[in-house]
């Protein structure tokens, strides 16, 4: 998972997803080996042939799961993987991890807008650190091209609390209705959870980036 140069991804327990039930595995066909539903994502074939991802797994028809990985999905392309789990002929789009990206990326920024929408979402260097001094947090959300030190500041206020970087400054500000943001934190809830999947599975489609490409100030 992308988490952004001289941050240390946290092992602890994500306080958002505390009360999640036993997830269902799933078997990824190129890499042979079962994980959660949560860490894979499904594709079907359509009545045209084509493969279609189904990020909320409910599409009708044989389900085919593949790991939240770009490089996965490209070897699932290459070497026609989908058309022999499937068992027959299929189309895959050339540029599918790339339309993935988008899709992932554009589910992460739906579910922020809800969270905004219901209050459940605060923004800004020291309102984020205020929220999560007070213990309200669930997920910590910070641009992937921000300062490091100032993540570094935010974090330490809920070091038990993952963070994710996968979006750009300006992707956190269209889906909060703002012009730009570094920092920003989910409470605790049902969005969080999803969040914090989401997240997970966007991670697995996006480098993390050099210090070079970072911003200097903490914004």
């Amino acid at each position: 998972m992308a988490r952004g140069i001289g941050v240390t991804p946290v092992k602890k327990k994500i306080r958002a997803r505390d009360n999640f039930k036993s997830i269902p595995m799933r078997k990824c066909i190129v890499l042979g080996n079962e994980r959660s539903k949560n860490e894979l994502i499904r594709f079907v074939v359509g009545p045209d042939g084509n493969v279609v991802p189904d990020l909320e797994a409910k599409l009708p028809g044989r389900g085919l799961w593949l790991s939240a990985q770009r490089d996965v999905v490209s070897t699932a392309s290459a070497k026609s993987l989908f058309a022999r789990a499937a068992r027959s002929k299929v189309r895959v789009p050339e540029d599918l991890a790339d339309r993935l990206e988008g899709l992932l990326v554009a589910r992460c920024i739906s579910l922020l807008g809800m969270a905004r929408r219901s209050g459940r979402v605060v923004s800004g260097y020291e309102k984020v650190r205020a929220y999560l001094q007070d213990g309200k947090g669930g997920i910590i959300l910070a641009a992937r091209n921000g300062a490091i030190g100032g993540r570094r500041k935010v974090r330490n206020r809920a070091p038990d609390l993952m963070e994710f970087d996968q979006l750009e400054m300006f992707e956190l500000a269209q889906a909060l209705g703002k012009e730009t943001i570094v920092h920003a934190a989910v409470a605790q809830g049902p969005i969080a959870d999803r969040l914090a999947i989401e997240f997970g599975r966007l991670g697995g489609f996006r480098e993390t980036l050099k210090p070079q490409e970072l911003e200097s100030d903490e914004g």
